[in-house]
């Protein structure tokens, strides 16, 4: 024995080994706590004993947190190899399935938290919040005379609710300096009332939530109120004669009524004024549908600005003006191995448009791993109906795993209508799938007379 060496001295200790047993021993009582838990959210019906069930779950995470699983010990070699004789056969290691059940324990308890949040109020302190938002609107807008004469009407209302469920007296403050001035006042006055009424979040649930269904009506009030700015809007659109079609309003707002009147008349350039005019989703989409059913050249250029941004309802509008325009047909194959979203509307429009320059990368989609991308590919090369695409759409015919794809290709062989593609569809009337069959049924291989 050396001199560096002592009998007295023990050898190096390794790391004391993890208990996984005793790891597993605490997720298994976690788990049936978890279960206690949920339960007791349940059966929860007051406020108080929401309260006790959060001071559980609390307790909870604080015996979760503490919890470290290991990391699974490292391969060596022989392992490795072993691995790759028998590539298919997975193996879970203990660590592996402990970190499993923590990770399903935090996600349980999350969701619990979650609900638990949920389950809460609502609070008289909502109503004062929205009242606060509804009046910040108020004070922080430009409105016109219009616009102000609604707000009055539209706080009327509100207080007229407010003093039904709260049996209280609210009244419209007296005039000051401006309208949004004296409404402020009144509905600091609203917001007293609720603050005074002293609002149990459990006996009286039921009056908070009218509240709050009166507050939601009273904030759509105010947003619908006339600004500023929508003023100029429609000034701007007077001008240009927008409204020069309406002898009376049939429909609200009137720029829908005015947009069907043009719509009617054929005013393709009032409709394109009113797209490029309002700030508006509602309008917009009205406008959208309005040039997709007319289907003018003189959309070309703004749809293609749209298009370029994805906007979908733009493509399809290309399509139905059907003019195979380079420049169209470039932004539409740009869609073609996109995300599904947005090839939907481009195969339809290049369809359509009926472009020869897109069947080749039209029929790359046959086969996408998705069978909604192929379905609309094969309609779409149906649409186009370029002979090349008799071939392909054939082997989708034979081959395809979704019969709604098969009938799509049936379709779209009819559709190409020659007589090599007839022959083929023919020979499915005994398929699989009723929808090929009632295809290779309707096929008509008699010469015309």
């Amino acid at each position: 024995m050396s001199d560096e060496e002592s009998p007295d001295e023990p050898a190096e200790e390794a790391d004391d080994p993890v208990d996984l047993d005793a790891i597993r021993s605490d997720l298994a009582a976690l788990e049936d706590d978890l279960e206690e838990l949920e339960a007791d959210l349940e059966a929860a019906e007051t406020e108080d004993d929401l309260d006790v069930v959060e001071e559980d779950v609390e307790t909870f995470r604080s015996d979760l947190e503490p919890i470290e699983i290991p990391e699974p010990p490292e391969e060596d070699e022989d392992e490795d190899e072993d691995e790759d004789e028998d590539e298919d056969e997975e193996t879970v290691t203990p660590e592996e399935e402990l970190q499993d059940r923590y990770d399903d324990i935090e996600s349980d308890v999350s969701d619990l938290e979650s609900d638990l949040e949920d389950q809460r109020g609502p609070y008289a302190e909502d109503v004062v919040s929205e009242i606060e938002s509804a009046s910040g609107t108020i004070t922080g807008t430009r409105w016109t005379e219009e616009g102000n004469a609604e707000l009055i009407e539209a706080v009327e209302d509100f207080l007229d609710e407010c003093n039904d469920i709260l049996g209280a007296a609210v009244t419209l403050g007296d005039e000051v300096d401006s309208v949004p001035e004296q409404l402020e006042g009144t509905l600091e006055n609203a917001i007293g009332a609720v603050e005074a009424a002293d609002l149990d979040p459990d006996d009286d649930a039921e009056t908070i939530a009218a509240l709050l269904d009166a507050t939601d009506e009273f904030q759509s009030d105010v947003d619908d109120a006339t600004e500023w700015t929508d003023l100029q809007i429609r000034e701007q659109l007077r001008r240009e004669g927008f409204y020069d079609v309406l002898d009376h309003v049939k429909d609200f707002p009137p720029e829908w009524h005015a947009l069907k009147v043009h719509e009617k008349r054929g005013n393709v350039d009032m409709i394109l004024l009113a797209l490029e005019t309002f700030d508006s989703d509602f309008m917009e989409e009205h406008c959208m549908e309005a040039l997709e059913r007319m289907g003018p050249e003189e959309a070309i250029e703004p749809m293609l600005q749209k298009a370029a941004r994805r906007d979908q309802a733009a493509m399809r509008n290309l399509g139905k003006i059907g003019v195979d325009d380079d420049e169209v047909v470039d932004t539409l194959l740009d869609y073609v191995d996109s995300n599904p979203n947005l090839q939907q509307p481009a195969f339809r429009a290049l369809g359509e448009i009926g472009t020869e320059e897109a069947v080749q990368p039209i029929a790359n989609q046959l086969v996408d791993d998705n069978p909604d991308v192929r379905s609309w590919a094969a309609r779409a090369l149906g649409l186009i109906g370029d002979t090349r695409a008799i071939d392909p759409l054939a082997d989708v015919l034979e081959d395809d795993e979704a019969d709604r794809v098969r009938a799509s290709a049936a379709w779209a062989l009819t559709r190409i209508g020659t007589r090599d593609a007839l022959e083929i569809v023919a020979e499915y009337d005994d398929d699989r799938a009723y929808l090929v069959q009632a295809e290779a049924e309707n096929v008509d291989l008699e010469p015309a007379a």
